[in-house]
């Protein structure tokens, strides 16, 4: 692989990923914010909105990554980058990984979160926890009859993977 050179451009999409960080804090909303960008343009930006719209999955890498899609009218948005003002949490990440974003810039990192009570450190460490030793019980029942679905979708032949 070869190395990633920062570029000026780059500076300046993080940038505005911090100024709706900024912004997001001024209007009552979390300390997040980040921009999708692709072919050098930036297709959206969004804030942390979990106070404002009263919802624990409005990250400022989810909403961002939401709108990105409608803009652009697909699920997939392999070729685009994202710039997030910190480091993502385990929720973000997965749904950037899911994006197939090729790329992740980030300002603040989780220790710099943690310094402020937004720790996801517990989650990573959940993830590694055996299923019988996790905080939150979770527990399996009817497999047998939810697999009916996989062999639904297995069996469909004009699926839409993703």
């Amino acid at each position: 692989m070869e190395p990633i050179i920062i570029t000026d451009q780059d500076r300046n999409f993080m940038r505005e990923a911090i100024r709706l960080a900024n912004d997001s804090v001024k209007r009552g909303g979390g300390p997040f914010g980040a921009v999708i960008v692709k072919d050098g343009k930036i297709v959206a930006g969004s804030a942390n909105r979990v106070t404002i719209d009263i919802d624990p999955t409005a990250h400022a890498e989810v909403n961002t990554i939401r709108e990105a899609c409608k803009r652009l009218g697909t699920f997939d948005l392999s070729g685009s980058v994202i710039y997030t003002s910190c480091e993502p949490c385990p929720m973000c990440l997965g749904a950037i990984y899911w994006a197939h974003i090729d790329r992740i810039y980030y300002g603040n990192n989780r220790k710099d979160a943690r310094a402020i009570d937004f720790a996801d450190d517990f989650i990573y460490e959940e993830l590694d926890r055996p299923m019988e030793k996790r905080t939150v019980p979770i527990i399996p029942m009817l497999r047998d009859e939810a697999l009916e679905s996989f062999r639904l979708w297995s069996e469909k032949e004009d699926k839409t993977e993703y």
